[in-house]
């Protein structure tokens, strides 16, 4: 019975390849990519004659059945468009049906984008919370910045060059002005650069200058006895909350904890409305 080995490829530049990467793709019995067209770029540069099929978020279930008859007799190699599988893409999913078969598994450590960006920022990288790709709909973005605004943690996200600018100004405004950010944009290719500032600072910047290709968001955690919440604030948080439908209590409860507040005090908002 064969192993599921999961294989980081280059985020960028395509030397970022391991020699124990390469060495298990020319050796496994298969390797399942994210796209093809894509992975056989990297295959054609290293010679690699490797069979591949495609494994994806619309062909998945399909997938599976061939992809597990291959690991009956030999390995299969797991690899996605850039950076480790199973981070932001369907392949945790296959991951943990190989567990649950009884398939070894067996991670390659290598290139991540998230990883890069983090380290890359000059903030702290002791404690940090992954949120993946940043929600598009402006009501659950506030929401979750409103939600994660007293976190220490520093706070590393994935967003599109498209909304970056509306994300930015949603940052400012849910976490503050001054909260330290850094945008990484095209890491590890030719126009790879990190840009860093404050909040508000980014936010002006990319207003006026729509950046291209991947884009990789660091936000400095809350400092230890940062300002309380306004009054307006917290009226708006608890306002979004009970139109969601959250209880009072629990939206008051939930808030005071953020705002620095007392729970007594938020819940009493609720009936001046």
């Amino acid at each position: 019975m064969g192993a599921l080995y999961i294989v980081p490829t280059p985020i960028g530049n395509l030397e970022d390849m391991t020699l124990r990467a390469l060495r298990v793709l020319r050796e496994a019995s298969l390797i399942a990519a994210e796209d093809t067209r894509t992975s056989r770029v990297l295959t054609r540069h290293y010679d690699i004659d490797t069979p591949m099929t495609s494994y994806h978020e619309h062909n998945k279930l399909a997938k599976l059945d061939a992809i597990f008859a291959a690991l009956s007799s030999g390995d299969v190699a797991l690899i996605s468009d850039a950076g480790t599988p199973g981070i932001s893409d369907p392949g945790y999913e296959l991951i943990a049906a190989a567990i649950e078969r009884g398939h070894d598994v067996i991670p390659l450590p290598g290139a991540c984008a998230l990883t890069t960006a983090l380290v890359g920022s000059g903030m702290a990288g002791d404690r940090f919370i992954y949120l993946g790709f940043l929600p598009r709909k402006a009501a659950r973005l506030r929401e979750l910045l409103l939600d994660l605004s007293g976190r220490g943690e520093t706070l590393v996200a994935y967003e599109s060059p498209y909304r970056l600018a509306e994300s930015l100004a949603m940052i400012a405004e849910v976490l503050g002005g001054g909260r330290p950010v850094c945008v990484a944009r095209e890491i590890s290719k030719k126009f790879e650069r990190f840009y860093r500032g404050s909040a508000y600072e980014l936010q002006d910047y990319f207003a006026n200058d729509n950046p291209r290709g991947e884009v990789t968001l660091v936000i400095a955690g809350a400092e230890p006895g940062a300002a309380v919440w306004s009054e307006a604030r917290v009226r708006g948080a608890l306002s979004e909350r009970r139109e969601a439908g959250e209880k009072l209590s629990r939206a008051a409860s939930e808030i005071a904890k953020l705002a620095g507040w007392k729970k007594k005090a938020v819940y009493q908002l609720g009936f001046d409305d």
